[in-house]
């Protein structure tokens, strides 16, 4: 039996937001959202949750490249107590070392320098935490 997951690339102007299955593995970007200073408006991240009941939400961990927290590792931490507390719904850290890199790859492979528009970089950020996560999962229930 599956289950569906969200998953939010943090950062203090734009989140970007991805929506997955775990029967599948696979994620799809959707609409980021706009933050100021890393605040959302968190009545439009309610929206998204209460459109896809999501049983888990993942949150990139940004950490630097030796495994070592920054600032804005904090404040992605404090985003995702933020979610539990506000919408309880069950909220796991993921290692997103590497994702926004991979991401910019990606659109870039597919159409240029134009698709590089900031809120397509972190909702494909987002796939790819919640698909890296997936893959970590192998045989995860969530109960």
């Amino acid at each position: 039996m599956g289950f569906t997951a969200l998953a939010f690339d943090f950062g203090v102007k734009s989140i970007g937001c991805a929506v997955g299955q775990s029967i599948t593995g696979t994620a799809q970007a959707l609409n980021a959202f706009k933050a100021n200073d890393g605040i959302p408006n968190w009545d439009l991240i309610g929206k998204c949750l209460n459109e896809w009941k999501p049983q888990v939400v993942i949150v990139g961990l940004p950490l630097n490249m030796d495994g070592t927290e920054q600032e804005i590792t904090q404040r992605a931490r404090k985003f995702s107590q933020r979610i539990h507390g506000r919408f309880a719904t069950p909220v796991i850290l993921h290692d997103e070392r590497l994702s926004t890199v991979e991401a910019r790859s990606k659109l870039f492979s597919r159409r240029g320098y134009k698709a590089l528009e900031k809120g397509k970089v972190d909702s494909i950020s987002a796939c790819i935490i919640l698909e890296s996560w997936f893959e970590t999962q192998s045989g995860y229930e969530i109960v």
